[in-house]
């Protein structure tokens, strides 16, 4: 075993090495560092459901960060050891280290180079898809996966896992794949299904054979067995001593930039009760718990689950805060937890620009916000901005900066008495539009003049000591909405990218894809997109809807999934169609 795997197991609380003999081997691929991967509660919840079957044994590969060996933590295997790959993907720009991590390791990439070949270790094993990003958008990794898992893991995976080990030495892979495709609503065999265009670039329809699915059902879970929670900790994680519980899935705030908003409908709040059960199976090396979902979170279940956690003494984390959802309780918790930093996330630097994102926050919930934190003892408030977002103009990124020097104000009014000044740590990233939200139809600003909004804030907040502005690339985001938006021809792209190792704007048009068709075209409401293969049961015509209201400035109530039926989530059947 190489001595970087004996280290990371040497650190880590709660996990083991499984034997080998008599087992069928699984490597879970995370296409990004250990540090990251082991930072993705989602990661860690799919690693143990897998192991949870006898017959396997499962271990985690990682990106190479040194080596560029592909190997597991736990043997230190090389993933061609590994008759099944199952791939967790959760963000676009990980794409690309996915096809690279394939040629690294002696992996025939695409998918068709596999297909007439037997399911074994070596170049040919099944690689198996899964992850928000895959059920977002699946069409970039097309080319690569044999089979791909729309939506949630739980309800799928168990009776997925046995069904392959009771027939993969029996059949070829092409009837393997076949019977999955047949049989089970959420499992998306790409080879399956052909693409045709139309003349202009654009898709005209997704074809298949009798008896394949003319569209992929994402799997959803209703009740968990067991609230999702931190089955590994480990220092080598951005929540090195935190333990990770998450309160629900989905949110009905309805966000109108926000994916997974929408691919996780209907929204899902687990019991208070539940979660405390999970939250008292915690580490005893956890300083303290991370609660995964507060935005979302009811008044009500916050205010218990706080009365449990200061019952227990038990320090508080959480990545944001909604700027309209601070409870005495959670307040107090706060205090005791000694909790530094903070964040909120307006993401609308306007009033209006709130009302087009539907993001139901006003300035005064973000200053009231801002003024409680820093008094609970908060010396790093982040505040959460986008740019580029739809109708955007000068006047709103000038009000960003009143809206930030107003939340100034208040926290020195709060510091300067106590001889104890908080600093504003500006978070600005460039709004990417999004597959299932009604942004999708929205291009992608240009980056020229996301460059110069950037540098006007930078010109604004300069002068102030106590506001540090940190922002992502217009470029990287510019990359990100192709991969968001693409199709099976920018996963070939991607391919091409990795082998040559050159400039992915060069790349992409010498392979006959024009990063601008994909990024910055603006859709209409009857175009089909690629990721339409994936049934989400979304009314297209409510997220077509959803934008005309916010170019209009127009707000929409958050769901009730006890009567609304505005979206065609809750409707049981969508008879309004999903596409």
């Amino acid at each position: 075993m190489a001595k970087k795997s004996i280290d990371l197991l040497f650190l880590e609380k709660g996990s083991s090495k499984r034997k080998w003999k008599g087992k069928v081997p699984v490597a879970l691929v995370f296409p990004n560092t250990y540090h990251v991967g082991m930072s993705n509660l989602g990661f860690q919840l799919v690693f143990e459901l897998i192991n949870q079957n006898p017959d396997i044994v499962c271990e985690r590969i990682f990106f190479p960060e040194h080596t560029g060996k592909v190997l597991s933590v736990e043997s230190g295997r090389p993933l061609q050891s590994f008759p099944f790959i199952f791939c967790s993907i959760s963000f676009e720009e990980d794409f690309p280290a996915m096809v690279k991590i394939f040629r690294l390791a002696g992996i025939e990439p695409l998918a068709e180079h596999r297909y007439g070949k037997p399911v074994l270790p070596g170049p040919t094993p099944l690689v198996i898809g899964g992850g928000v990003a895959t059920f977002i958008n699946p069409e970039p990794l097309a080319p690569f996966m044999d089979m791909l898992i729309a939506g949630e893991a739980e309800p799928v995976l168990p009776e997925l896992l046995d069904f392959l080990l009771a027939r993969y030495q029996k059949v070829d892979r092409k009837a393997l794949l076949e019977d999955a495709a047949k049989r089970r609503s959420s499992c998306y065999v790409p080879s399956m299904y052909r693409v045709n265009y139309k003349g202009d670039g654009t898709l005209s329809s997704f074809s298949a054979p009798r008896g394949i699915p003319r569209r992929i059902k994402k799997s959803v879970l209703t009740v968990p067995e067991a609230i999702g929670h931190t089955r590994i900790l480990t220092p080598k994680t951005e929540f090195a001593d935190l333990f990770l519980v998450e309160l629900g899935r989905g949110c009905s705030r309805g966000c109108r930039f926000c994916a997974a908003g929408f691919v996780y409908r209907p929204p899902r709040l687990w019991p208070a009760d539940d979660i405390i059960k999970a939250l008292s199976q915690r580490f005893h090396e956890a300083a303290g718990v991370g609660l995964l979902g507060m935005e979302m979170a009811g008044q009500k279940d916050l205010e218990k689950i706080s009365r449990f956690l200061l019952s227990e003494s038990c320090r508080l984390s959480f990545s944001s805060l909604r700027a309209d959802s601070i409870s005495p309780q959670l307040i107090a918790l706060l205090e005791k937890s000694g909790l530094k930093s903070a964040a909120i996330a307006p993401d609308g630097g306007s009033e209006r620009l709130r009302k087009v994102i539907n993001k139901g926050i006003t300035e005064d919930d973000v200053l009231h916000a801002s003024e409680i934190l820093v008094r609970a003892g908060i010396k790093n408030l982040k505040l959460y901005f986008m740019i580029g977002l739809p109708t955007e103009t000068c006047d709103d990124l000038e009000e960003l900066v009143r809206l930030t020097l107003k939340v100034k104000e208040k926290i020195l009014a709060v510091g300067r008495p106590r001889g104890r000044l908080s600093s504003i740590i500006l978070s600005v990233n460039c709004f990417v539009p999004k597959a299932w939200t009604p942004f999708q139809f929205h291009p992608f600003a240009p980056v020229k003049e996301l460059k110069e909004r950037l540098k006007f804030l930078r010109k604004q907040f300069g002068p102030h000591a106590n506001i540090k502005m940190s922002s992502g690339s217009p470029d990287a985001a510019f990359f990100q909405a192709v991969l968001a938006r693409g199709d099976r021809k920018v996963g070939h792209a991607i391919l091409n990218k990795v082998d040559s190792g050159r400039n992915w704007r060069q790349v992409f048009r010498e392979h006959g894809v024009d990063p601008e068709f994909y990024a910055m075209r603006k859709r209409g409401k009857d175009e089909i997109f690629p990721w339409e293969i994936i049934e989400h049961g979304i009314a297209k015509r409510y997220l077509w809807s959803e934008y005309q209201k916010a170019l209009k400035g127009a707000m929409t109530a958050p769901c009730d999934t006890a009567k609304c039926k505005r979206c065609g989530i809750c409707h049981g059947k969508n008879r309004q169609g999903t596409a």
